[in-house]
């Protein structure tokens, strides 16, 4: 009788475990991605640079991840990279209670060329 009665209220919390696991999960590649960003933004000066280093050093939806770079001036400068990712909550009960996350990071790095 009890069994039933704690049931549910253990599969929510075990389900809310499993949500802010991937939600941290999705912090860590957004960090990483930012600081991969940041150093290929002080390398090369293309534009478009900064994006393209933070979607393949990590595995994040392209659609939900911003990628900004300010800064980038003469070698010895700083650039400074932010990467947002708009990170989905989809298991069930707590995604739909929580709804998407926006995630933020950013990293600084000295223009190298």
């Amino acid at each position: 009788m009890e069994l039933a009665l704690v049931l549910p209220l253990v599969a929510v919390l075990l389900l809310a475990v499993v949500q802010l696991g991937l939600l941290v999960r999705d912090q860590i590649l957004v960090v990483h991605a930012a600081r991969e960003a940041a150093r290929e933004a002080a390398v090369d000066p293309s534009p478009d640079a900064p994006r393209r280093a933070a979607l393949a050093s990590a595995d994040l939806d392209g659609s939900r991840l911003t990628v900004s770079a300010s800064g980038r001036g003469a070698a010895g400068s700083r650039v400074r990279v932010e990467v947002t990712y708009r990170a989905s909550t989809g298991v069930p009960i707590i995604g739909a209670a929580v709804g998407d996350l926006t995630l933020r990071a950013s990293a600084t790095m000295r223009v190298e060329r």
